[in-house]
């Protein structure tokens, strides 16, 4: 039997580089477990950050905001699904 109580918190981000360490900032990005890079221009970088709660996915935000060239990192959004909870019409996509 599933745990119903599990949950599953998605946030978005935005990164502001500095120009010239971009690509740097770019490629710590990608090291770093449950962040994707969306996209990016210039010094702009727009990151999808999972976890189990919502701490975990603090903690990665501020990882992100000590990379070294990293200007700021803002969370933007931040959604939760729980494992087996469905809406009143019982689906569970956002739609």
């Amino acid at each position: 039997m599933p745990d119903l109580s599990r949950q599953y918190h998605v946030s978005s981000a935005v990164v502001v580089a500095l120009p010239a360490k971009a690509d740097a900032v770019l490629a710590a990005l990608a090291r770093m477990e449950n962040v994707e890079v969306y996209g990016h221009e210039g010094g702009k970088i727009v990151v999808v950050i999972e976890g189990t709660s919502t701490g975990m996915l603090g903690e990665a935000l501020s990882t992100i905001s000590t990379l070294e060239g990293v200007v700021a990192a803002n969370m933007v959004f931040e959604h939760v699904e729980t494992e087996g909870v469905t809406d009143d019409d019982h689906r569970t996509d956002a739609a």
